[in-house]
């Protein structure tokens, strides 16, 4: 993979830009933008902004054309048997609602998710558990803090009709074991649903392979606009879910007692749709697929070795998971005894424009349980260098010398 000739296409990125040389380490929370989904979104804007799927016009007909093309372009990303099991969402967050208040839950059902859940895939299950008295369990972790097949079937059995997984932790970057959790889930009638918003940008996801149930990632994470994301569902199971939120663009008729919903995906999109992040998403897809995932992981793991061999001999440094690289994607986290985490990144921004997160990173309950009270996460993508990684190396030195 050509580091340099893909890093043109980012503007933000680009030498001799307008703007300063960042060094940007905050891909866990959202990526930069390449040019192909920049012009995407800027040509819906300028040349078409209309109404798809709704009027009948050229304006109309095209738009209608390029979200259909966007989802096929989702669907052949994830190797979907249908484009119709491609729901359009805001984000992860949105899907995963989507699934929690439409699957038909009783009191007593139990929903299982691990203890390194982002709270996308934590609260919604709380609040059905209050609210449709639902069991929701917790599965811990190895003592290497990652997933444990073992805690994990000890908790499996027919009362079980949901397994609810972040693929790869924003927390740490490691993936759990998806086709054995799927396979053991299936067994006992559960079905899977699997948080892939670290894992979309990163791996090749084969959803019929897997025998994935239902599938939420974002597009802000992979290159797509903000407020752009997928929910997969197989199509028989989408068929039987009633939608979450209804009105304009999921009926194909009603009358004042009663209406008709339309088909699976449009009975789950409700209302005007944002089309120029629907078109941009696809944008990202397809540039995705150019790339290649394989070139992407060797890349992140490259980097990620870099850095934790770099700081590992810092005093007082402490990783969030695994000191095992090999286990890890493109992200390092990490925290110093006594120290605010939080001004380690602020002096990383300031001393050479180096963008890490600091903080919980959404997953405060993992932090609360082991008393710790924040990190710094650098989360590297393909386009990051192994220069920039030396770069963080070494103002973090600089940095723990004087805090």
């Amino acid at each position: 993979m050509d580091v340099k000739k893909i890093r043109r296409e980012f503007p933000l990125l680009e030498e001799n830009s307008k703007h300063r040389q960042y060094i940007y380490f905050d891909n866990a929370c959202q990526s930069l933008r390449p040019r192909p989904v920049i012009d995407a979104i800027m040509a819906y804007y300028r040349d078409w902004s209309a109404c798809g799927g709704r009027s009948n016009h050229q304006l109309s007909t095209e738009v209608t054309n390029r979200v259909a093309s966007a989802r096929q372009s989702l669907a052949r990303l994830i190797n979907a048997a249908s484009e119709k099991e491609i729901i359009f969402t805001r984000n992860t967050t949105e899907g995963i609602n989507l699934v929690a208040n439409a699957l038909a839950l009783e009191p007593g059902d139990v929903v299982l998710v691990s203890d390194k859940e982002h709270n996308s895939n934590l609260i919604p299950w709380q609040v059905a558990a209050k609210k449709r008295g639902i069991l929701l369990k917790i599965i811990p972790s190895a003592p290497d803090e990652t997933f444990s097949l073992a805690n994990f079937e000890s908790l499996l059995d027919s009362r079980v009709k949901l397994v609810s997984i972040g693929w790869t932790s924003n927390l740490d970057g490691v993936s759990v074991p998806a086709a054995e959790i799927i396979k053991k889930a299936h067994q006992v009638g559960a079905l899977v649903l699997l948080d892939a918003a670290q894992a979309a940008p990163h791996q090749k996801i084969n959803v019929r392979g897997l025998d994935i149930d239902f599938l939420a990632f974002s597009g802000h994470k992979m290159l797509g606009p903000s407020g752009s994301g997928v929910l997969y569902g197989k199509l028989s199971l989408l068929d039987k879910l009633d939608p979450f939120l209804v009105g304009g663009d999921t009926v194909a008729s009603s009358t004042y007692e009663t209406c008709q919903f339309l088909p699976p995906p449009e009975k789950f999109e409700a209302g005007l749709q944002d089309y120029a992040g629907i078109i941009g998403l696809g944008a990202a897809a397809q540039f995705l697929m150019q790339v290649g995932f394989d070139a992407i992981q060797k890349q992140e793991q490259l980097l990620t070795q870099i850095i934790m061999d770099g700081i590992k001999d810092l005093p007082g440094l402490h990783w969030i998971g695994t000191p095992d690289y090999k286990k890890r994607g493109g992200i390092t986290t990490f925290y110093f005894d006594g120290v605010d985490m939080h001004q380690v990144a602020i002096m990383l921004d300031q001393m050479a424009n180096i963008q890490v997160r600091s903080g919980q990173h959404c997953v405060h309950s993992w932090f609360h349980s082991r008393q710790v009270k924040g990190s710094v996460r650098a989360s590297a993508y393909f386009y990051n260098t192994e220069e920039e990684a030396r770069a963080f190396i070494s103002n973090l030195i600089k940095i723990r010398k004087v805090l």
